[in-house]
């Protein structure tokens, strides 16, 4: 595979505002090895391959196991996720699916029973800042296995 073209060199602004995004999620209180798990959830359904190996280089350098990380596809199957990443994981498919699907109110009230209001704009924003990052990456086909964290 080879990169379309550098979008960070080209404009230098529109990453300054994705990065903009990122700092917002980051500084909203957002627990870092759930948000390393919705990262790569969503990576994994857009089929984003340079931010699958960014994210679970993330998640492992955080603390996450191997286990979680080779499970996490199939996280309804397994025991290994509490119940508020389970809400967070299926709150990131919904969203991240949205235009094959509602966002139900059913997911709504099930998902408010693990974040307040601010941090479901924060879960909500995370998965935004993520579904972006795979599209820019998967559009200019940057280059998976070059990031170090």
């Amino acid at each position: 595979m080879e990169q379309r073209l550098n979008y960070a060199k080209i404009a230098p602004n529109a990453l300054k505002a994705m990065l903009e995004l990122e700092k917002y999620v980051h500084g909203s209180g957002l627990e870092r090895p759930l948000y390393e798990l919705v990262k790569t959830r969503a990576s994994q359904i857009n089929g984003c391959a340079y931010c699958l190996d960014m994210h679970t280089k993330d998640a492992r350098k955080a603390g996450e196991t191997e286990q979680r990380l080779y499970a996490l596809n199939a996280w309804r199957e397994t025991p290994f996720y509490t119940d508020k990443e389970r809400a967070a994981l299926e709150w990131t498919e919904s969203l991240t699916l949205i235009s094959e699907n509602d966002v139900p109110d059913a997911l709504y009230h099930s998902v408010r029973k693990h974040f307040n209001e601010a941090e479901l704009v924060a879960l909500t924003m995370a998965i935004i800042a993520i579904n972006g990052w795979n599209r820019l990456a998967i559009s200019f086909r940057t280059v998976p296995g070059s990031y170090e964290p």
